[in-house]
């Protein structure tokens, strides 16, 4: 499977490119702030073109330029539990936050709903772009946080780590961390409940590739992320 990562201008925000090869069709994967350009030079270079976008939820750093990128003709995916965040994005972010992003960027933010969203639910399967995402819904970040598995791994990473499947975990589970609770629609019980009958249940030769920070695998979270000890799946 091709796979490109790259983080955002603001926020460390990791975007990801998935495709069956070069020259194919391809899904994005949450396209926060300021990634258009760097995308389209991705989907130049490999001769990729977009079928879908999916978003591991509803916040800015991750769904921004959501619109540019599907344009006229391409869906966004999102969990219905976060689709009123689409509907009104800048009345959902913090005002200093935002003030902080147009002084970034020397420009006021604005924001236009996708022309199509499909609202997904639990354990959903996406057939999209020659690829299978199964939705997993896993709360706690915000209520319509979801991770999604594809039975494939990037190309060459098998030669490297004992992986078998991909994990596009958003911000429910970070190396060594986990997203927070605190924000407007997080709940650290739904987190724990996440965590405990979602995370823990999966292979440990998951692939993990994170909203934020550098790639890891189930294996090493088992083992190592503290928020996963004493949960029993």
């Amino acid at each position: 499977m091709l796979t490109v990562a790259f983080p955002a201008l603001a926020f460390d925000t990791n975007c990801y490119v998935l495709a069956p090869a070069a020259g194919e069709e391809c899904v994005v994967v949450d396209p926060g702030v300021g990634v258009v350009e760097t995308l389209r030079a991705v989907l130049a270079e490999h001769r990729l073109r977009p079928a879908a976008v999916l978003l591991t939820h509803g916040h800015v750093d991750h769904v921004y330029s959501v619109t540019p990128v599907c344009g006229a003709d391409t869906a966004a995916y999102i969990h219905a539990d976060d689709r009123y965040r689409l509907m009104d994005l800048l009345g959902n972010v913090n005002p200093a936050l935002l003030g902080m992003l147009e002084q970034q960027f020397g420009t006021k933010a604005t924001w236009t709903e996708p022309s199509t969203v499909v609202e997904i639910g639990d354990r959903t399967t996406l057939e999209l772009a020659g690829l299978s995402f199964e939705v997993l819904h896993a709360p706690g970040h915000t209520e319509g946080s979801v991770m999604f598995a594809v039975d494939a791994v990037p190309d060459g990473i098998a030669d490297q780590v004992d992986v078998d499947r991909t994990l596009l975990s958003g911000d429910v589970l970070f190396a060594g961390s986990i997203g927070r609770t605190d924000l407007p629609g997080g709940s650290s019980a739904a987190m724990t409940r996440s965590l405990r009958d979602v995370v823990l249940p999966l292979p440990d030769t998951t692939l993990v590739l994170p909203g934020h920070y550098e790639a890891t695998t189930m294996d090493r979270e088992r083992a190592t992320n503290p928020h996963l000890q004493g949960l029993a799946p």
